[in-house]
């Protein structure tokens, strides 16, 4: 079986090199980035400018191999690839939880952007609270290895684990 994307976008944001960059969008608060949507691809964002917020899906295009241990950001003991966030992955896709500023024409002004300059898009979603906030309680949710975490290290930057 083949699988084939086709980018519909470049992510544009102020982050040149891997390192000192926020590794979520929680450590990316009030970071301003554009996403460039490709003109074969902007009929699809019609009715978009009603979110507030919106998940972008992008390829990981710097992250060469992987390991199915890594050690990750917020740790220091080795961990499986799929409990973590790792830029570094069988499929190198990643995702962001971004504010929607405006839309002009097809160009998206975003805030709080985590993603590497020139980062290949593969697809725009809306967020919709009911449908992928799920409830914080401590009975319906877990976070695995991340319930050790302090909320500090969350806005933790990234170093040079991953090149």
């Amino acid at each position: 079986m083949t699988i084939k994307y086709t980018p519909i976008g470049i992510i544009h944001s102020p982050h040149i090199t891997r390192q000192g960059m926020p590794i979520q969008p929680t450590g990316a608060k009030g970071v301003k980035g554009t996403v460039e949507v490709f003109e074969d691809f902007s009929p699809g964002l019609k009715d978009l400018d009603g979110f507030s917020h919106i998940i972008l899906l992008y390829f990981f295009h710097r992250s060469k191999g992987y390991e199915l241990e890594t050690i990750p950001f917020l740790d220091t003991e080795p961990r499986g690839v799929f409990a973590t966030r790792a830029p570094k992955r069988p499929n190198p896709i990643g995702l962001s939880i971004v504010r929607l500023k405006r839309i002009d024409g097809r160009i998206l002004y975003i805030e709080n952007i985590d993603v590497i300059d020139n980062t290949p898009l593969i697809d725009i979603k809306p967020y919709v609270p009911d449908f992928d906030a799920l409830p914080n309680t401590q009975t319906d949710v877990r976070t695995g290895w991340l319930e050790d975490v302090k909320k500090k290290d969350i806005e933790r930057k990234s170093d040079d684990r991953f090149k």
